[in-house]
């Protein structure tokens, strides 16, 4: 069962009032359940305090237990708030596993629910090509990933064709049947009858009745009779009189457009009416009409005839909207057929603070991380534009006799101050956070990613082994186009080849790891690139000034002092290790690189500590903090 007791969004002082005001209902597990209103009458800002995305007050129980203390949300709770917030470039099939590893269910799940929403012969189709109701279906597949016992959708209708929309509330139908909860949000009344075994109705954010399906229809929606006519006020009148002579309960609502909506006759009567007066009729058809949220005190659910003058008087323009109506109150009337009685919340339970809670990782981040990076071409493509480009440079570097080895092998000509397999390392690295904040896929409507330490380990893992890949491809690729462009005899293996390995591996996963952490700092790509191109150009220059200034002494004893520090003694064979890495950091590039990436990871550790320490005091904060 779900239960929301209290819900009210945080306003400013001095502002507006607040979207939601102290709202409480229950959506009962074996049915279906709509929240329905008008646009802007405060549906979306309820489902976001009931998930926790908005600051507010209030508290929401789903089967016992609020958001923030089940240990795994998605296997309890599936959430649909707008599109699929996916990278365009990938597939469906993709999406969905990616997702699995963040939900933590097996990515066999993913080809059943592409099964069940009917996406089955479009999995390898890309989420960008995908039309209006195939991006819903997949958004449903989305938050059906974990089973979840409550399902959460924000209009999951709107914009889709009748045969789509008949399809979704049949499925939600279904997973009722099961003994599940649907709770989902429409501003369509005869939607909501049509579809819903119960119905919330709300305007300006307060309840205005909570009915079972049958009252709703008989209390809300009336049949009616469009007309449109030239001559709307002069048939409106004729209309009105003829049924004042007849005494009979006919209202005429002037809407629109001329357009006229009578209660209470027939097309054929009104025809008969315009023929007799000589009125041309534009449109005559029977509709059922929208009478607004019923008013309090009015226990049989009908409104008493009004005077089109009236300001309160429902003049829709659109017989499928509903009316805007002035709030009803907080309780409704309890008579027969009409909304039950809701109990106010407790002082206790209303008071909650509600705080926007942090997102949280995947629960398998590794394989989320991989499945991530190679579900996209854009890190294929990356890594065959780098080969080529260094393959090219290394044959152009080759022709002139006196070039160094370890530079044609690494492409990397004095001109460029980086080369092409580094700068490509960062960019994979600057990607794999800054598509991650563009298309948020960990959080539904957080809009950011959470910055947990199992998810940046990941990161920095498979940055890595991506790095050290492109690295070693890049060298043997260039050493085998070398032999067959300048033949068998020209490439041998320098003494200080171990070093030199090192070296080049150091400087690919530095610059991988520098566009990753300065992407997760700064939340966008362009910042890991630049962090990137920023060490040769701006920190090198810097650290040559205190590497090779007059007077710097080496540290060429640095092996045999540790030896004399440390216990137990470690091999003499240790030596040669240390001392390579000291050469790899002491090397103006290796030194720059080492002080950039502990200055991002300082920054990005105090980022996030930050807001965490924010969220607990707010989390520890009274109620009488919550504005």
């Amino acid at each position: 069962m779900l239960q929301a007791i209290g819900l009210t969004t945080s306003a400013p002082r001095r502002g507006p009032r607040a979207a939601v005001d102290d709202l409480t209902f229950e959506a009962r597990p074996g049915h279906v359940t709509a929240l329905l209103g008008a646009p802007g009458s405060g549906k979306t800002a309820a489902l976001r305090l009931m998930l926790e995305l908005d600051p507010g007050r209030g508290v929401t129980y789903f089967r016992g237990r609020p958001l923030h203390r089940i240990p795994h949300p998605a296997r309890e709770v599936g959430v649909l708030l707008g599109d699929v917030p996916g990278h365009p470039a990938r597939t469906a099939r993709g999406q969905l596993r990616m997702l699995c590893a963040a939900a933590g269910v097996p990515a066999a799940r993913a080809d059943e629910l592409l099964e069940l929403v009917g996406l089955a012969g479009l999995g390898d189709q890309r989420i960008g090509a995908l039309s209006l109701g195939m991006d819903r279906r997949l958004a449903l597949a989305s938050a059906l990933l974990g089973d979840p016992h409550t399902l959460v959708l924000d209009d999951p209708t709107e914009g889709l064709a009748p045969r789509e929309g008949s399809w979704l509330h049949g499925l939600l139908q279904a997973r009722a049947a099961r003994g599940g909860t649907v709770l989902y949000s429409t501003a369509d009344p005869k939607e909501a009858a049509r579809a819903a075994d119960r119905v919330v109705t709300i305007d300006g954010g307060r309840l205005v009745a909570d009915q079972d399906g049958g009252d709703f229809s008989r209390t809300r929606l009336r049949p009616r009779v469009a007309v449109r006519t030239p001559h709307a006020a002069r048939l409106a009148a004729v209309v009105s009189r003829e049924a004042r002579a007849a005494r009979r309960s006919v209202e005429v609502v002037t809407e629109a457009g001329g357009r006229l909506a009578v209660y209470g006759s027939t097309c054929a009567e009104v025809g008969d009416m315009a023929f007799r007066h000589g009125l041309p009729v534009h449109q005559l058809a029977d509709e059922i009409g929208d009478t607004g949220p019923t008013v309090p005190g009015n226990p049989t659910g009908s409104e008493a005839p009004r005077s089109p003058t009236d300001p309160a008087c429902p003049t829709d323009p659109d017989p499928t909207d509903s009316g805007p109506a002035e709030p009803a109150g907080r309780d409704s009337g309890a008579g027969a057929g009409g909304p039950r009685p809701v109990t106010r919340a407790s002082a206790p339970e209303s008071a909650l603070p509600i705080r926007r809670r942090p997102a949280r990782g995947p629960l398998q981040p590794l394989r989320y991380e991989l499945r991530r990076l190679f579900g996209v071409r854009t890190t294929t493509l990356i890594m065959v534009a780098v080969l080529g480009v260094s393959v090219g440079l290394s044959v152009l570097l080759a022709r002139n006799a006196h070039a160094p080895l370890p530079k044609v092998l690494a492409a990397w000509p004095s001109l460029l101050p980086l080369p092409p397999a580094a700068v490509g390392a960062g960019l994979l690295g600057a990607l794999s956070f800054g598509d991650e904040f563009r298309y948020p896929a960990l959080a539904v409507g957080r809009g950011t990613v959470p910055r947990r330490l199992g998810l940046l380990l990941a990161k920095l893992v498979v940055s890595a082994g991506v790095a050290v890949v492109l690295a070693l491809a890049v060298v043997l690729v260039s050493a085998e186009t070398l032999r067959l462009v300048y033949g068998h005899d020209w490439i041998h293996v320098p003494p200080n080849s171990v070093s030199l390995t090192v070296s080049w591996v150091a400087l690919t996963v530095g610059c991988a790891w520098a566009g990753l952490l300065a992407a997760g700092v700064f939340r966008v790509t362009t910042a890991g690139v630049a962090a990137v191109l920023a060490v040769p150009v701006l920190v090198v220059p810097l650290v040559q000034l205190v590497l090779t200034g007059p007077g710097v002494r080496p540290v060429a004893g640095l092996p045999a002092g540790l030896r004399e520090l440390m216990w137990p003694r470690w091999p003499h064979e240790t030596d040669r290790w240390i001392a390579l890495a000291v050469g790899v950091v002491a090397h103006p590039v290796g030194a720059a690189l080492a002080l950039s990436l502990s200055v991002l990871v300082c920054a990005y550790l105090l980022t996030g500590l930050h807001g965490r320490a924010r969220w607990r005091s707010q989390r520890a904060a009274g109620p009488s903090q919550v504005s």
